[in-house]
């Protein structure tokens, strides 16, 4: 057995992190967790992204109903927009897969997802599930529904399509027919062998009032939300506004509303409700063979709780805990034993965790832990062991003196990289590939480092996990819990995400690598046809951890206009390959975020002329197009609102806002008659994309034009040319329609109508089945100058590396000496 270190030391204030191991246990959250105790109920509330779901509703039914309440979003928010960064796709999933668990340690539900990724914006179900592969995804609501058991199932939209998006109308269909397969045991068998059947009692709608769309009405079943909770000391309305303002990447903060609120539904399928939700579904411990006894000790429980001493409800809790081990519904009775374990260490004073001493490991190397204890009350509790993947501590049922923090010396091994499971394999654009079909739900990896502490409380063994975190303390932010980071011994990352190419000449690809231990090896590029690399391989040794250096190889193309190639590193690391890079997301509303892309590039061969050097660029709510433009030998400065308004403009080829930058930068409305002026005197000034609702300015451009909540999602969509000649169009590259080829996710979002005359339309497109658009690139001269607007979706196509996309945008920003015009 391995040497303890016990070392006792006096309690001290800390500044508690939101991420911090220890649930609350504060006397408020005691008293919700004993009503709970008492009900057998639960509900699964369906819809497709981070935001859809009614966080009033999700609040009220988990702490007013106490049932066990879920939010199945079928998908991570990946395809949205970004208003707080620049992160995108599956980094931006990632960041609202932590606002929505944020979000649920507010309301008080749980987080599940399945594999779907969020592509952008679809018209219609038919093109969602064909991209989702509706089975695959079909088959994980049914392993949630499986798994939680839900009572009743809610959906957020209908299949009727008033919910607007392709995604919303899916995840009504998805809901409608998982109801059914659930049940059927001939309906994805291979998951029972985990899992029973299950058959819900209802699936029901909950209808809305959004904007036009009003699809409540008077005679639907209906539940007044809008209630007061007198231990939490507050409303649903208050407490959904706080849940629903952890949507930060999508300006979600909203107002605490109060009083009388209701939500309606209509029943889809099963038998509807006449009187309450649950109506026909037994939500005591009737349910359970012997529950009878059970319910009758926990209403003695909280009959007789002190609330300035709970630890006097202990020897009951304990013997209702005996008693629920006995149930026979293994559902219950794991719910109800999890329930009971986390509310003995509540009223017993047990506050305990386990941290790493330090935030990075590398796969293999050994962890230092340390875990602690504090006994808060003079109650005679004891711990008898500490346990890990690699050791246990056998601390021989030790009692925990009172009030004294208690901390042990441990350690185990880093085993396995702490890479997101649904972004550990490449995927295609619908769903994400999971290494193992059972992960599917889950918000996090399941697997993640943890510790299980094992307390006797009045002769019982009560066993608790811990997730193992970091912390530190910030000059700032207080005390910080953090997620601790288990890497590749040796990180390459690639200095651009794209190197693009328009002649024979050679570039220079830096790789900068970073070691986590002790490392030697090598590092190279893997040969891609029609390029030349050297070296072949450059090596390292010696390399401690914490090293960072960098490494250059020399990258030429070898066969004219060769094609998109992607690019590469392998490092090989102690005797093991690895082709990861590192990539660190920072917000203070959410963990750390930590995960390992391939360490790629992309070799991008373009047939690309430019005109013009410095670009000014006035940042929006969040893109990456200043790097592409960069990538492209592109000078360009972000302007300050003082450069802006005292400036000297005219040294600008052109001046670029970002996307949504007339709705997120309220300081434009007095920039507006600087940057027209620039326009005037000749200067040419490109406007990318903004949503109709919150524009800051009367009017965007020197002439009018509405923008509208119109798009084009097909980025294969047919392209029409209006104005063949216009000089976006010809300057300095002529652009044909295999430019259009190889777009990525849409066209373009939010096109222009009631263009003035003064404009001119230069493409025309539409989905399928839908009548053509010409808003998406207009170009106006005022002045001496050229005004564009576009609403094509190059904030997208440009950081991807899109040929044509480049060629275009380029012409945007290099206007012709010629291009004259009157005011």
């Amino acid at each position: 057995m391995k040497r303890i270190h016990l070392i006792a030391v006096f309690l001290f204030a800390t500044v508690l992190s939101k991420a911090q191991t220890n649930p609350p246990t504060d006397l408020g959250t005691i008293q919700q967790n004993l009503k709970k105790l008492d009900v057998l109920g639960s509900v699964l509330y369906v819809a497709a992204h981070p935001d859809d779901e009614n966080t009033r509703l999700l609040a009220y039914l988990a702490q007013e109903k106490h049932y066990r309440t879920g939010y199945l979003s079928l998908t991570r928010g990946d395809g949205g927009q970004n208003l707080i960064g620049n992160e995108q796709s599956e980094l931006l999933g990632l960041i609202r897969t932590q606002e929505l668990l944020a979000a649920r340690r507010i309301d008080g539900a749980e987080q599940f997802f399945t594999r779907a990724n969020d592509f952008g914006f679809s018209k219609g179900p038919e093109e969602t599930l064909k991209i989702w592969d509706k089975e695959k995804v079909l088959g994980d609501v049914v392993w949630v529904i499986r798994k939680f058991r839900p009572d009743v199932i809610i959906c957020r939209f209908p299949t009727t399509g008033e919910g607007g998006h392709g995604h919303h109308t899916s995840s009504a269909i998805l809901a409608q027919e998982a109801f059914t397969a659930a049940a059927d045991p001939n309906r994805y068998p291979e998951q029972l062998q985990y899992v029973k059947p299950w058959q819900a009692k209802r699936l029901m709608w909950n209808t809305f009032n959004f904007g036009s769309t009003n699809t409540t009405a008077a005679d639907q079943f209906k539940i007044d939300v809008g209630v007061y909770n007198t231990t939490l000391g507050k409303g649903y309305g208050e407490i959904a506004a706080e849940s629903r303002s952890n949507h930060k990447t999508q300006g979600f903060g909203s107002a605490k509303q109060r009083g009388e609120s209701y939500e309606f539904f209509k029943t889809i399928l099963g038998d509807a409700p006449q009187n309450d939700l649950m109506d026909g579904v037994n939500t005591t411990w009737k349910r359970v063979k012997d529950g009878e006894a059970i319910s009758t000790l926990i209403g003695v429980i909280n009959r007789n709780f002190i609330s300035e001493a709970p630890e006097k409800s202990l020897p009951a809790l304990v013997q209702l805990l005996m008693k629920v081990e006995k149930v026979p519904d293994t559902y219950w009775r794991e719910q109800k034993t999890k329930e009971l374990n986390n509310l003995i260490a509540a009223c017993a004073g047990l506050w305990f965790e386990a941290y790493a001493t330090e935030p990075t490991y590398a796969l293999g190397d050994k962890m230092s832990l340390r875990e602690q204890v504090i006994n808060r009350f003079n109650y005679k509790v004891k711990i008898n062991s500490v346990i890990n993947a690699d050791n246990t501590l056998n601390l021989n049922s030790k009692v925990l003196p009172t009030n004294q923090l208690q901390t042990f010396e441990d350690n185990m091994v880093a085993s396995k990289l702490t890479q997101p499971y649904w972004l550990a394999a490449p995927h295609p654009i619908g769903v994400y590939t999971l290494p193992d079909n059972t992960l599917a739900g889950n918000p996090e990896n399941p697997d993640l480092p943890k510790v299980t502490f094992q307390f006797i409380v009045e002769g019982k063994p009560i066993n608790i996990d811990r997730r193992i975190l970091y912390k530190y303390v910030d000059p700032v932010r207080g005390e910080v819990y953090q997620p601790i980071e288990i890497t590749p011994p040796v990180t390459a990352n690639i200095d651009n995400k794209d190197y693009i190419f328009s002649t024979q000449q050679a570039q220079t690809v830096l790789i900068n690598l970073k070691s986590f231990t002790k490392a030697s090896g090598t590092i190279s590029l893997k040969p891609a046809a029609g390029w030349k690399i050297s070296p072949e391989k450059i090596d390292f040794t010696n390399k401690d951890k914490n090293d960072e250096w960098s490494v250059a190889f020399t990258v030429t193309p070898t066969e004219g206009k060769t094609k998109t190639t992607d690019l590469e590193a392998v490092v090989n690391a102690n005797g093991k390959p690895f082709s990861l890079s590192l990539r660190r997301i920072r917000y203070d509303h959410v963990p750390a975020i930590t995960l390992f892309p391939p360490a790629q590039t992309k070799l991008v061969y373009l047939d690309l002329k430019n005109n013009g050097k410095k670009i000014g660029y006035i940042a929006g709510a969040g893109d990456q197009m200043p790097e592409a433009l960069r990538q492209v030998g592109y000078e360009v400065h972000m302007l300050t609102e003082n450069e802006v308004m005292n400036g000297d403009l005219s040294g600008y080829d052109a001046i670029v806002t970002g996307v949504r930058a007339y709705n997120v930068n309220d300081r434009l409305a007095y920039q507006q008659p600087k940057l027209m002026e620039y326009v005037k005197n000749g200067g040419n000034l490109v406007v990318q994309y903004n949503n109709n609702n919150g524009i800051v300015v009367k009017q965007i451009g020197p002439y009018p034009f509405t923008v509208v909540n119109r798009r084009v999602t097909d980025e294969n969509a047919e392209i029409t040319v209006l104005d063949q000649q216009n000089p976006v169009l010809n300057y300095p590259n002529k652009i044909t329609s295999d430019d259009f080829n190889g777009w990525i996710q849409e066209r373009g979002l939010y096109y222009v109508s009631n263009i003035d005359p003064q404009y001119k339309a230069i493409l025309q497109m539409h989905d399928k089945g839908e009548e053509p658009l010409n808003g998406s690139l207009i170009v106006g001269d005022y002045g001496k100058g050229r005004f564009v607007y576009t609403s094509l979706a190059f904030f997208r196509e440009l950081p991807a590396g899109v040929p044509g996309a480049y060629r275009l945008f380029i012409n945007l920003l290099s206007k012709p000496k010629a291009t004259s015009g009157t005011n």
